[in-house]
This record gives structure tokens, sequence and C-alpha cells, in this order.
């Protein structure tokens, strides 16, 4: 997948599911619960040993879902990511040999960043979004903004503190291309197989965003 065909699809989307899948065998309950709630997409954290195998078996189930990979620290996790099926990387915080690696191979990139020199970096690579995090503890949309001011045509898609009451106050900031979130996929729900209420949790951030744009 191309990187201006993927940011179309998540600037449609507006918001993307952070995931922490425990054991692989959720992942596929999960992704059918994100396609029923109108959120095709989801960035699977590689904070646990399940995350590849789950990356795996949301991508071959659902080949019309985004499936990505976060929390990628290393180049060893991105070349795992993208063999199990990954159509983008998120890094947590800005990574230069993961970076270069992606750009690289044609790889889809969404850097960490929350300083004005991690940034530089990112434009450096000729990459037209980053992700901002942690949002909520480096200052929110106020940061944002001051951040984007020097950077003309630099998106962001915030992630961290992210959730449905302050929403909007993000996605109305034109620099915000859209929100990383976990409010809807939270660990406790997905281990409690509680995928009938993750569903309608993704409609309501769906229903939400309808109301943002209208």
């Amino acid at each position: 997948m191309e990187m201006q065909e993927l940011l179309k699809k998540v600037e449609e989307l507006k918001i993307v599911p952070v995931v922490v899948l425990e054991d692989a065998k959720d992942a596929l309950p999960l992704g059918q619960a994100l396609i029923d709630g109108g959120l095709p997409v989801a960035e699977v954290t590689f904070r646990t040993a399940a995350a590849a195998d789950s990356i795996k078996a949301m991508s071959e189930a659902f080949p019309e879902m985004l499936v990505g990979a976060g929390t990628v620290v290393n180049v060893e996790q991105c070349k795992q990511a993208i063999e199990c099926g990954a159509k983008f990387i998120v890094t947590p915080g800005y990574s230069e040999e993961v970076t270069t690696y992606c750009c690289e191979n044609n790889i889809p990139i969404l850097p960490g960043v929350c300083t004005p020199t991690e940034l530089m970096m990112v434009v450096n690579h000729g990459l037209p979004v980053a992700k901002f995090f942690p949002a909520a503890q480096f200052g929110g949309v106020s940061t944002i903004q001051a951040l984007a001011a020097p950077y003309v045509g630099l998106k962001f898609m915030p992630t961290g503190g992210v959730n449905a009451k302050n929403l909007a106050d993000y996605l109305q900031c034109k620099s915000i291309i859209a929100c990383g979130g976990s409010w809807m996929v939270k660990s406790d729900l997905i281990k409690a197989g509680e995928f009938e209420k993750i569903k309608d949790m993704t409609k309501e951030a769906v229903s939400l965003v309808n109301e943002i744009r209208a």
C-alpha cells in the first residue's frame, strides 16, 4: 500500500483504534467487531507476544481491513510486522533506523514525535504525517498547533489521552488527519470477550466523527 493511499483511508475514518492483544485468538472477533462498528482499521501494538500472530490472523481474515503495527521500536519488529501482513508501521517515538528502513522500502510509517527536533527529522524524510504521542501529556491541540506553524503542510495523528469527550477538540484542528485511540478497544473488554460492547462503542465513535463532520 502506498503512503498516500493509506493516509486517504485514515483521513476518511478519522479514528485509528490502538489495540493491545494478549491472545491471538481474540484477533478475529475483535476485527469483526471493528468492521461491524464501522471502523475497519486497527493499530495492533507490539507490546505483547501475540502481536505478530494477531496481525497475521486479522490481515488474512479481513483483507479489506487496514491492519497496522504499533509500538514498533526496531527494524526486526518492523520486518516481522510486514511479513505478517501489516499495511503500515507506527512508532512510539522517533527512530532513525526504523524510519529510514520504511522509507527505503516504501512502507507507510507514522513516526512518533513530541518535539520540534523530531519533527525536523520527519520532514527531512519527506513524510507528510507524524504521530504525536503522548498527546494529552504534551499539551494536546495547542501544542500541535504550535508545532504545525513552522512545518507548513505537515499533519498529525495524536494518540494518548484521546477519548470520546475530547475527540471533537482534536478533529476540529486542521493540522490533525485522524486520532489514535483505545477507548473503544480497552484491554479488559477484549479479555472479557465483550466484542458486542466493542462493536457498540465503535459505532458510537463513528457517530461522533459524523457529528463533527456535520
